[in-house]
C-alpha cells in the first residue's frame, strides 16, 4: 500500500515577517501580481511599493472566490506578464490567489493575515458562486511555494478570526481518525502516512493546551508564546492535517450548511465547530471526548449551537437539505467509518445542538 503525504515547499512564520516578502519572492520571478484583501490593503502597502528585486502589480481581491473573480485577476496578471502570485489576505483571497497561480502554472506566495482557516498550506482551493454557496473543490498539482505568516499582522486583526480557526483546526484530528479508521484517502487519493495523523493529534492537543490563552493575548495584541503555537496549529498543522490526513464529516455539514442564507455571516471555522460537533454523535465518539470538546469551544466562544450560526428555529426542510448537501456523492462525509445517510446525518444534527443548548443551561445555572 502506497501513502503519500504533501506539504508547502516553504513555511515561514513569526512577528514581523511580512517585511522578508520581497526577499521569498523574489526567489521565485521578478514580476509578481499581488492579489490584496481590500481589508488590509494599508497594513501591507509599504512592502509591496519599496524597490527592489520585486516589481509587483497590486490588485484588489474582489470578496469571492468564484470563476468570475479568478477568470478577472488571471487577465491582469496576463496583461502585466507577472511571474509569481501573490495572495496576501484571508481564506478565500488566498484560495484565489491558489486558482489564479494553477491558471497561469506560475508559483504562488501565500500570506494569510489571519489565522481563521487551514487554507494557506493545501493544494485547495474552495470555490464558491458568486453568491457565496459552496460550488466545489478544486484540487491543484502542488502546494504553495511560500506560506509566510506575519504574527503581528494576525494579532492585529479582531479576535474572532483567531477563534474561528481554531473552529477550523478543532475538526483536524476528528477527521484524520475518521479516515484512519476506515481507510480512506486523503487529498492525494492514498492513505496519509503516521506523519500526517501524528501531525493532526498534535493540532488538537494544541488547541486545547494553549487556545485560551492565545485568545487572551491576541485579544490584547500580543504575540507571545501561545499565540506563536496556536497560530502555527491552526494554519500549519491543520492544513497538513487534512491534507495529508483526511476529510470527513466536518466539512461536508459545513458545506451543506453554507446553502442556508443565515449561515453567511458566519465564519468557515464557525461552521466547521458545528460540523465537527455533529461530527462526533454521527459517529458514536465517547461521551468524555464529545464533553471534551464542547468544553473547549464554550471556552474559547465557538458555537455549540445551530442558534450560533444563525438558525434560531431550523425547519426540519432546512435541516435535511444541509444533510443531503453534505450526502452529496463525492462528499468527504463517506469517509467517516460508519454508514452514513442524510435522515443519520440530520439526526447527528438535532442532537449535537440539543447537547449545546443544555450545556449552555446548565452553565447558566451554575
Amino acid at each position: 500500500m502506497l501513502t503519500t503525504s504533501i506539504f508547502p515547499a516553504r513555511y515561514v512564520q513569526g512577528a514581523g515577517a511580512l517585511a522578508s516578502l520581497a526577499e521569498e519572492v523574489a526567489r521565485l520571478g521578478e514580476r509578481a501580481l499581488a492579489i490584496v484583501d481590500p481589508a488590509v490593503a494599508g497594513a501591507v502597502a509599504a512592502p509591496l511599493a519599496a524597490p527592489g528585486a520585486v516589481a509587483f502589480t497590486v490588485e484588489r481581491f474582489g470578496g469571492e472566490c468564484c470563476d468570475g473573480e479568478i477568470d478577472r485577476l488571471v487577465a491582469v496578471a496576463r496583461g502585466a506578464d507577472c511571474r509569481v502570485v501573490v495572495g496576501i489576505g484571508g481564506g478565500k483571497a488566498l484560495d484565489t490567489a491558489k486558482a489564479v497561480a494553477h491558471a497561469l502554472a506560475r508559483p504562488v506566495v501565500i500570506v494569510p493575515t489571519l489565522a481563521s482557516t487551514d487554507a494557506p498550506c493545501s493544494a485547495l482551493s474552495v470555490i464558491y458562486t458568486a453568491e457565496g454557496a459552496f460550488d466545489r473543490y478544486l484540487v491543484l498539482p502542488r502546494n504553495p511555494d511560500v506560506v509566510l505568516v506575519d504574527t503581528a499582522l494576525i494579532v492585529a486583526a479582531p479576535v474572532r478570526f483567531l477563534v474561528s480557526g481554531m473552529g477550523d483546526a478543532l475538526s483536524t484530528w476528528f477527521e484524520a481518525d475518521d479516515c484512519r479508521q476506515s481507510g480512506a484517502a486523503n487529498m492525494t487519493g492514498r492513505v496519509g502516512s503516521m506523519t500526517a495523523q501524528a501531525l493532526a493529534r498534535l493540532c488538537f492537543d494544541t488547541l486545547l493546551a494553549h487556545g485560551i490563552a492565545a485568545k487572551t493575548s491576541a485579544a490584547r495584541g500580543l504575540v507571545d508564546a501561545s499565540v506563536e503555537k496556536i497560530v502555527e496549529a491552526n494554519t500549519l498543522l491543520s492544513g497538513l492535517g487534512f491534507e495529508s490526513g483526511g476529510l470527513s464529516g466536518a466539512h461536508a455539514i459545513h458545506n451543506g450548511l453554507t446553502a442556508l442564507a443565515p449561515t453567511h455571516h458566519f465564519w468557515h471555522g464557525e461552521k466547521v465547530a458545528i460540523g465537527t460537533q455533529a461530527l462526533l454523535f454521527l459517529t458514536g465518539r465517547p461521551p468524555e471526548t464529545i464533553a471534551k470538546v464542547y468544553d473547549f469551544c464554550l471556552s474559547v466562544g465557538l458555537p455549540t449551537t445551530l442558534a450560533d450560526i444563525g438558525l434560531e428555529a431550523p425547519s426540519e426542510a432546512d435541516l435535511m437539505k444541509v444533510a443531503e448537501l453534505a450526502c452529496a456523492p463525492g462528499e468527504t462525509i463517506f469517509n467517516a467509518p460508519v454508514e452514513v445517510t442524510p435522515a443519520k446525518v440530520r439526526d447527528a444534527l438535532v442532537a449535537a445542538d440539543a447537547y449545546g443548548r443544555n450545556r449552555k443551561e446548565m452553565a447558566r445555572a451554575a
